[in-house]
């Protein structure tokens, strides 16, 4: 099987994506995999990470599982999902702990809006969800509309509004774990002064 066979392989049992360790793994050399670029077989996303040139359209979803695994889901995108608005954003919303190394987040093919979240607070609500096939982490109903209240100033008055009204009526709710929640994230008093003046589905 020649190099090229070997990336395909490799490449095809990774969802579109692979990492120069993979190559490594499967014994092609770094020189190898500069070559491929440079022979236009190749294409590199982020820094070690490559997918075939002629993948002329990977999914979005899968590239933010496979670049970067570790975020989560969030307020506009999050709001999108459980149909809590009807502006489908134009970039990913997403979630990461504070302290994540900034240089990962620059991929140029996929446009992302990042919210950075103190470590105790990163995991409350995390759940998971289907995106076009493709599993992502994502918050919670609950989660996501504590996140309304404690990024208020980020999103538009009818946005806003939408989503408080949309989970008011939402048969899927969990009060008790919004109360759990917003009292965490410290916007429980904010919560409840407005949530008491919703009509309830």
């Amino acid at each position: 099987m020649n190099k090229t066979e070997i990336v395909k392989n490799i490449i095809k049992s990774n969802d579109g994506i692979a990492k120069t360790a993979d190559f490594v793994a499967e014994g092609l050399t770094n020189y190898d995999v500069a070559n491929l670029c440079k022979n236009g077989y190749l294409e590199r996303i982020r820094h070690g990470y490559y997918q075939l040139a002629a993948q002329k359209y990977l999914k979005e979803e899968q590239m933010l599982a496979s670049l970067l695994p570790e975020s989560i889901v969030c307020v506009e995108s999050a709001l999108f999902y459980y149909g809590y608005s009807d502006f489908s954003p134009r970039q990913w919303s997403i979630a990461v702990p504070r302290t994540f190394s900034r240089t990962r987040l620059h991929i140029d093919s996929l446009a992302t809006k990042i919210y950075y979240i103190q470590p105790d607070l990163f995991e409350i609500g995390k759940t998971s969800g289907n995106y076009n096939g493709v599993q992502l982490a994502v918050y919670d109903r609950e989660r996501t509309i504590c996140d309304c209240f404690k990024y208020r100033t980020k999103l538009d008055s009818e946005m806003f509004n939408k989503a408080l009204n949309a989970y008011a009526a939402d048969k899927k709710k969990n009060l008790s774990n919004l109360s759990n929640y917003a009292k965490k994230m410290r916007v429980y008093k904010k919560l409840t002064d407005v949530m008491e003046v919703l009509p309830s589905g």
